[in-house]
């Protein structure tokens, strides 16, 4: 276990280092592509609630994604990570003012000032973040261990957003996948859309 925690550090700081190297111009055509095969999913037209990350620095960048959705009057969640916790709560927004950081160094809602959204319910899709994707839907995220909290009991339909350098064929192969990992349903690079179980 201790193995797959040390080979997972390093492979974060390289796949970091890769991402940040990419051009801002390659990066902007590239998520292009991706937000438009991700509005091409039955999933995205169907959801009347898109739980979504807020993106930083050279991830796949959701803020075109999150004003597509306000643009066809869907609503909007973002996460709130519950100090000493590994839950997510989600509050919707309907602009990107008043966010407040994160111990992380996130944008997230204040739960005082947001109106929280019940995750569970119909219609939900979640764009879920990681710094690489394989062809069976397992992630590389950031070690926090919120997403996998999340997608654990999460019945919707969870989407990988992924750039085509960053996806992976087997990260279990690699003996990068733990046993709490939990796969999303369904990968969007800029060049395929990935459905692991279909």
């Amino acid at each position: 276990m201790e193995g797959t925690k040390a080979m997972k550090r390093a492979e974060r700081e390289r796949l970091v280092a890769l991402r940040d190297a990419l051009p801002e111009g390659e990066r902007e055509r590239v998520d292009a592509a991706i937000l438009s095969r991700c509005q091409g999913l039955d999933a995205w037209r169907n959801a009347g609630v898109i739980l979504t990350y807020l993106s930083m620095g050279s991830e796949v960048d959701t803020h075109p994604i999150i004003r597509a959705a306000w643009g066809l009057g869907k609503t909007v969640a973002l996460p709130y990570c519950v100090p000493h916790t590994r839950r997510m709560r989600w509050y919707a927004a309907d602009s990107l003012d008043g966010l407040v950081r994160s111990r992380f160094g996130v944008l997230q809602p204040d739960p005082d000032t947001f109106g929280e959204v019940d995750p569970f319910g119909p219609g939900r899709l979640a764009l879920v973040p990681a710094l690489c994707f394989d062809r069976a839907g397992y992630r590389l995220g950031y070690g926090g261990g919120f997403y996998d909290t999340f997608l654990s009991s999460f019945e919707g339909v969870a989407v990988g957003l992924c750039r085509g350098a960053q996806l992976r064929g087997d990260l279990r192969g690699e003996g990068l996948v733990e046993p709490h990992d939990v796969p999303v349903g369904v990968v969007v690079t800029d060049a395929e859309t990935i459905v692991p179980l279909a």
